[in-house]
Order: C-alpha cells, then sequence, then structure tokens
C-alpha cells in the first residue's frame, strides 16, 4: 500500500529541520519503506515541510513509521497528513 505523508514544519521552525535533518535521512534510507522523499519548499527556496511515499503493508504501519521519524520525535511538524496513493506514472 502506497502512502502519501504530507507534513507542514511549524512556522519559525527551519533551524530545528537543520538540526535534525541528518537523523532524518538516516531514517529515510535505513526503513526500508521510502519509495520517494523530499522538502516541500517556499517562494523563496527554503525547506518547509515534507513529502514521502512509503510503500507500507497498511495504515497503522504509515502510522507508526510517522511518529518514529526524527522530524515528529523533534516537534518540528505542525500538520501530518497521511493519503493513500495510487501510483499512475
Amino acid at each position: 500500500m502506497l502512502i502519501a505523508l504530507i507534513a507542514r514544519d511549524k512556522p519559525g521552525a527551519l533551524q530545528t529541520r537543520l538540526e535534525t535533518r541528518d537523523a532524518h535521512v538516516a531514517y529515510l534510507k535505513s526503513s526500508g519503506v521510502v519509495s520517494q522523499a523530499g522538502p516541500l519548499l517556499t517562494d523563496a527556496g527554503e525547506m518547509c515541510g515534507s513529502l514521502i511515499v512509503l510503500d507500507v503493508a497498511d495504515m497503522d504501519a504509515a502510522k507508526a513509521w510517522a511518529a518514529a521519524d526524527p522530524y515528529a520525535e523533534a516537534g518540528l511538524f505542525e500538520s501530518v497528513e497521511l493519503i493513500e496513493w495510487k501510483k499512475v506514472i
């Protein structure tokens, strides 16, 4: 099952993102369930959120993955949305 995780950072949280980025990227690479991932950007090109496509067994697995993300543990996100996604192209 593919799940799109769309997360928006809290206002003014860029420093938290930068300080936690290495741990977050290591988590992305080591978890074995990330199909695609990258930051959302402001008009000025600054990171302000995340878009991650997870390939997991079910929504509960996606929720568990999201909760263990170092960004989530650091309190970076203002909101996180998990949506089932169907790849077409």
